[in-house]
């Protein structure tokens, strides 16, 4: 029986390897979905990254159409990837289709895969894209093949956060790397609400540990205590 956890160790310790490597973007990550494919045991592997125009663009994939490569896309909130990244959340799906948010995508040729797993590709609570896994066998995926995908994802934001696939951004389009983090808040009435979130407790930052004029800090310690008394 095959240890569950040596799968994500072995695909880990892979890209490693593949980040130490002195390989062009497209290349990198046309190995990284093939690994992670091969791995997982899926026909598909995409990645989709999300640019400034809230547009999800297919920068690689194992399995679609490679003519789609930069050419598919999907708008945020759009489809199985673009609810994933408007939400934040996996979509684990034993049959896509039959998903309400599906949307059908004729240039990746995706249309006779059943099984869907896609994960946010998350930094620092930002969606900066969707990694995706696909099977044509109806099933659903293990708890520890969702971990071990979004394991991988956040290794791949490393790589999106760095700029390392700017270069394979068309010209007047670029990805979308400060995108403001999404909060969700409790609705107590209906309709729409807009305005900005405001921390309620700012964190205070202290940069100077020693005051200057130490007699006068001791002289104002004495006077806070006194009108405690």
């Amino acid at each position: 029986m095959r240890d569950s956890a040596s799968g994500p160790r072995v695909l880990l310790k892979r890209l490693r390897e593949l980040m130490q490597e002195p390989l062009e973007p497209q290349e990198r990550l046309d190995r990284i979905v093939r690994d992670i494919a091969s791995n997982m045991v899926a026909e598909v592997c995409s990645l989709y990254v999300l640019r400034a125009d809230s547009v999800l663009e297919l920068y690689a994939t194992e399995g679609l159409n490679p003519n789609a490569v930069h050419l598919a896309q999907l708008r945020l909130g759009q489809g199985l990837v673009g609810t994933i990244a408007a939400s934040a959340r996996p979509l684990n799906l034993s049959n896509a289709q039959e998903h309400p948010a599906f949307a059908y995508l004729p240039e990746t040729g995706e249309e006779i895969y059943n099984s869907f797993l896609g994960v946010p590709v998350l930094r620092a609570g930002r969606t900066l894209g969707v990694l995706v896994v696909q099977n044509k066998t109806m099933r659903h995926y293990r708890d520890d093949e969702v971990e071990a995908l979004e394991t991988t994802a956040m290794v791949i934001a490393e790589m999106i956060a760095t700029g390392d696939l700017e270069r394979l951004t068309r010209p007047g389009l670029e990805l979308d790397l400060r995108r403001p983090v999404s909060f969700t808040g409790l609705s107590f009435n209906e309709g729409v609400g807009l305005g900005h979130v405001v921390l309620h407790e700012p964190r205070i930052v202290v940069t100077n540990l020693f005051n200057e004029d130490s007699e006068e800090e001791v002289r104002r310690l004495d006077a806070s205590l006194g009108s405690l008394r």
